[in-house]
Order: structure tokens, then sequence, then C-alpha cells
């Protein structure tokens, strides 16, 4: 008798914990690891030096947010950006750049995108997703889902970069499990290489003059927050 294959809550915060790892090391071309471990926390909130968040809906809806310290930070983002090609005599130098929060938004973006592909391979539904923001933090800012979710569960995972810079993944989602009915073939996986040819094309295509200011896209942020 076939056993039947059930998909949990911590299954997919592990699907998205893999996403984060392999996204970001092709992206860095450096060694990024999270912890064998998750952590049950009573809410998500942003956490200096810089926090990201990005809500997620459809077949079950969350809220996904990634604090990383300044050294964390600019480590990924210089591995980042001279993986590319960049001299790093033409990078930031400063966390707070707008260069870096973008760089380190696209890599959200390229996160949960990669994320939202292993869910409709593996469980057969969709999940959709709003813009990251990004945003240098000096204090904790506590987010929350704003959906139709009865007492969402929240858990943190550790990841650690090349260097041994500490950042950290929060998840908060509704507790829900798939069942599998019958067996079904996953499709193809998409190739992190092309994602990341691609976005290092768009990359070094845009102009200068195309970057944005720090103020305005700050204040769109925090009046989204309520704050």
């Amino acid at each position: 008798m076939r056993k039947t294959k059930v998909v949990t809550s911590e299954d997919i915060l592990l699907k998205l914990c893999q996403s984060a790892t392999a996204v970001l090391t092709k992206a860095t071309n450096s060694p990024v690891h999270h912890a064998a471990m998750v952590q049950k926390i009573a809410k998500t909130s942003l956490k200096p030096d810089l926090g990201c968040f990005v809500l997620f809906d459809g077949g079950f809806s969350g809220l996904v947010v990634i604090n990383f310290s300044s050294a964390a930070a600019m480590e990924i983002y210089n591995n980042y950006m001279q993986h590319m090609g960049i001299p790093a005599e033409e990078l930031a130098s400063l966390h707070t750049s707008d260069e870096v929060g973008d760089v380190l938004g696209e890599l959200m973006n390229q996160i949960i995108g990669d994320f939202t592909g292993k869910i409709k391979r593996s469980i057969q539904t969709s999940i959709t997703q709003n813009q990251p923001k990004m945003m240098a933090v000096n204090k904790n800012l506590t987010v929350s889902v704003d959906s139709n979710i009865d007492k969402p569960q929240a858990r943190r995972v550790s990841f650690t970069t090349e260097n041994n810079h500490i950042f950290y993944l929060e998840l908060a989602m509704e507790r829900t499990e798939f069942i599998q009915l019958q067996d079904f073939e996953e499709g193809e996986e998409v190739n992190p290489d092309a994602i990341l040819e691609e976005e290092t094309v768009r990359q070094l295509e845009k102009k200068p003059t195309e970057k944005k200011g720090t103020g305005g896209g700050n204040n769109d942020l925090l009046d989204e927050l309520g704050i």
C-alpha cells in the first residue's frame, strides 16, 4: 500500500531556506549555509542593520523577513557585484547606500521567485508575492501578515556567510498540511545560473540615473508599515 505523503509548514520553511542558500551561493560565488535547527518565535520583526520583507499569498499566505547585519550585508553585496565583474573601487562603502539596499532587495526577489517555483513543482499550488521592501533600521520594528490568518506560526533560521557573518530569515505563515492524493511527476527545476545571467545583464545595462533616492523609498516603506 502506498504511503501517503504529507507536506507540513516545516517542510515549506525548509524549501524556503534551500532557495535562500542556493540563490545567494550562486549570486555571490561564495558559500552560504543555513542552520539545521529552527527557532520558534512569537512574532516577526525588522532588525538592525538592514531589514527586508515580502508578503506572499495564494495556496497559503505568509510573510518572509530577512535581517542582515551591516557586515553580512556588505559581504553579500561586494561578492555579488564583483562576481558580476564590477570593479571593487566602484562599489558602495556603506550598508546604508541605496545601491546596497537595491542589490539585497533584488536577491530577496530572486529567493522568493525560486521558492515559489519549488512550491508549484512539489506541492502543485501557486503563490504570488509583492515587491520586496528593504530599509536600513536602527531599532526593532514588528511586522505582521496583513491577511485573515488565524494565529500565524513564526519561525527564525540563522544563516552564515563564507566569512562567518550571521543573518536571519524569519517566516510567518498559517499552519497547514498538503496531503498527496496520487503520484505525480515534479516539473523541471529552473536553472539558477540562467536567472543569475539574466540579472547580470540587466544590472550592467542599468543607467546610473535610474538609482533611487533614499528619502522617498524609506518614506513609502514607513507609510506601508504604518509608522
